[in-house]
């Protein structure tokens, strides 16, 4: 079993992702073999939290070339978690 800090590898700072925390809702990239009651278990342990859903996508990464050879970026999964009303968490 993975811990919570293998789940979740990093909180997602955009301006949609800012946007949406007067929502309640926070964006995570997390481990692409993930699901959805890993990630909010991992949530809740990491940031003490009560969290009320969980959507999940997995984006393809993107072809690159470098020189003459094509390549890709790595696919990646992003969380969006929801939060129960009044909980927050603190973004430095």
């Amino acid at each position: 079993m993975k811990s919570a800090y293998q789940i979740i590898k990093a909180l997602l700072r955009t301006e949609k992702s800012t946007r949406q925390e007067a929502e309640g809702k926070y964006l995570f990239l997390v481990d692409n073999r993930a699901g959805k009651l890993e990630i909010k278990k991992a949530v809740q342990e990491i940031y003490k939290v009560k969290v009320n859903k969980v959507n999940t996508l997995i984006l393809p990464g993107k072809l690159r070339r470098v020189r003459y050879q094509l390549g890709r970026t790595p696919d990646y999964k992003k969380a969006i978690v929801t939060l129960a009303q009044g909980q927050k968490i603190e973004v430095s």
